[in-house]
């Protein structure tokens, strides 16, 4: 194929729209509004009620895989994520699509934008390698202030999420510079992506040109923290517990017909237990870190209200394309599943060392809270398990796109979309080609992700039909239709393959592989398949995450 996609010439730049792309990190499927949580975000609710609501999008079960899927519209193993970085397994080390950075065998979404007239501005969670040509400076952003790691305080003291040493700062860089210390005006991450993705598009020399704005919160990634303000106007909300929460968002889920009306709440996970079994003490703890979690999703709304202020301030608004979506599901680990002593023992010293574990210090600098597997059961009561697994509760995430030139009337869509779908669907919207398999000279992989942007038309989709593979940690899952075929680890699977009809049975309670073998065998085939194109690798070790 040709050096680089197709471009549009500069006079039909205005016709072009703004692309802004926003992510958060770990949310649980039904904490906005507009999804059936109780938690305020009326600046989010309102543009996806005026939108297309996907109740059947899915990520990958973690964070960086789905970021290079994101960005790039292909599979994560050959994308270089075929497993996080920070879980590689010995077999699995220096292999191709295992690199654990965004490898130069894919081509970006933001390069090819670029390359076509877009100005192209990124701040938040990168996740997708660090250093020179692994960082976002290096993959098509013009200007950016990105975390290129995982994880980090919310506040502006640069302790990483995690680390081997205590003198090691959480690693940020601004237009491809390692940063030694924040701007004095960092006082919160989500309040201060927001500021920073203004001041680009508000310095911009070029305003005639379109933008594509990748605004990546880290929120609500642990450790969970927000300002006291915004903590203590979810004071009191949570003191029902996790059980009635989940009960009573799984009731506004179907009155809202965003789960089937016989949907049934999904089974606990082997980690959780009921409400009423916990002791005064640890209700209260579990309060908190609600608490908590809730004002970092009202912050998340709270400022990117004011970014859509500054769009429709500036005559922006109308032009541009919205895409939200939580990057996995919601966190359901605690902190001796996430950092073992026994398999990250310096790394666990760390954490152990330098924060403060107190009641009173929870969501303050310094602190160091994950909300653990009954509050992640309630974010997406529907489905079962969380992040880090192939079950619908690790993958199934609120999504929505708005821009009412493209989208005719707001509505739920039930289509399976999947998250390399975002890459041609916004390639598509800007009249980009993807140059298909080379680029400048160098062989690429080709997009396998749809675009889904007939579905937005409300035109037909063969979505339903299409084969759906994902691997990580060696939990593997394949799905065509209303099939699911699952493998995982015991307590969570039987170390086998389980088959399940997720159209009848989205919480995945009910295996019935043995009454549809002829099922279980081909789909067994469809994953060698897809298995072989991608280069799996199961892993030789894994953690446990």
């Amino acid at each position: 194929m040709g050096e680089g996609p197709e471009t549009v010439s500069p006079d039909a730049a205005p016709d072009r729209p703004n692309i802004l792309l926003i992510v958060v990190d770990d949310m649980g499927f039904s904490d906005l509004g507009s999804f059936g949580g109780e938690i305020a975000t009326p600046n989010l609710d309102r543009l996806a009620l005026e939108g297309i609501r996907f109740t059947n999008f899915h990520a990958a079960s973690t964070c960086s895989p789905s970021r290079s899927m994101l960005l790039t519209g292909v599979d994560s193993h050959l994308a270089g994520l075929g497993n996080m970085l920070e879980e590689l397994a010995p077999n699995q080390t220096g292999q191709p699509g295992y690199e654990g950075f965004l490898n130069e065998r894919v081509v970006s979404l933001p390069t090819l934008l670029q390359d076509a007239g877009y100005r192209t501005y990124m701040t938040g969670k990168w996740h997708l390698g660090s250093g020179v040509g692994k960082g976002a400076a290096y993959r098509g952003f013009e200007r950016s202030f990105v975390l290129d790691t995982g994880g980090a305080s919310h506040f502006g003291d640069m302790r990483p999420a995690y680390a081997p040493s205590p003198d090691v700062k959480a690693n940020y860089s601004q237009d491809g510079v390692k940063l030694d210390a924040l701007p004095g005006d960092f006082d919160y991450s989500t309040e201060y992506y927001v500021d920073q993705m203004i001041r680009y598009l508000s310095d911009d020399s070029e305003p005639e040109q379109p933008f594509f704005g990748y605004l990546s919160f880290t929120a609500p990634h642990w450790p969970l923290q927000a300002p006291d303000d915004a903590i203590a106007r979810q004071a009191g909300r949570y003191d029902s517990g996790y059980d009635a929460i989940a009960d009573a968002r799984l009731e506004r889920l179907k009155e809202m017909g965003i789960v089937p009306a016989d949907a049934r709440r999904s089974a606990r996970s082997p980690k959780e237990r009921p409400w009423d079994e916990l002791t005064t003490a640890q209700q209260k703890t579990e309060m908190r870190a609600m608490e908590i979690y809730a004002a970092m999703i009202n912050e998340v709304d709270r400022h990117t209200g004011r970014l859509i202020d500054y769009l429709e301030e500036s005559g922006k608004l109308d032009n541009t394309v919205i895409i939200f979506l939580s990057d996995n599901g919601p966190e359901g680990h605690d902190l001796d599943e996430t950092w073992s002593m026994d398999l990250f023992p310096d790394i666990r010293k760390t954490i152990d060392s330098t924060h403060d574990f107190s009641y009173e210090a929870m969501g303050r600098p310094g602190s160091y809270v994950l909300y653990g597997p009954n509050w992640a059961n309630a974010g997406s009561p529907a489905f079962r398990l969380h992040k880090a697994f192939p079950t619908e509760g690790g993958t199934r995430v609120a999504a929505f796109v708005r821009l009412p030139s493209l989208v005719g009337e707001p509505e739920l869509v039930d289509e399976f979309v999947f998250i390399k779908d975002i890459t041609p669907t916004i390639l598509e919207i800007a009249d980009v080609r993807h140059p298909g398999n080379e680029y400048q000279g160098r062989p690429i992989e080709p997009m396998t992700g749809q675009s889904f942007l007939p579905i937005l038309r409300g035109e037909s989709s063969a979505a339903r039909d299409r084969v759906t593979g994902m691997e990580l940690f060696g939990k593997r899952v394949i799905r065509r239709g209303e099939w699911k075929l699952v493998h995982m680890p015991a307590p969570y699977g039987n170390d086998d393959w389980q088959l399940f009809n997720i159209d009848e049975d989205p919480g995945e309670s009910n295996d019935v592989s043995l009454d549809h073998p002829e099922t279980v065998a081909a789909l067994k085939a469809m994953w060698e398949e897809y298995s072989k194109a991608n280069n799996v690798i199961i892993p030789d070790w894994v953690s446990g995450y």
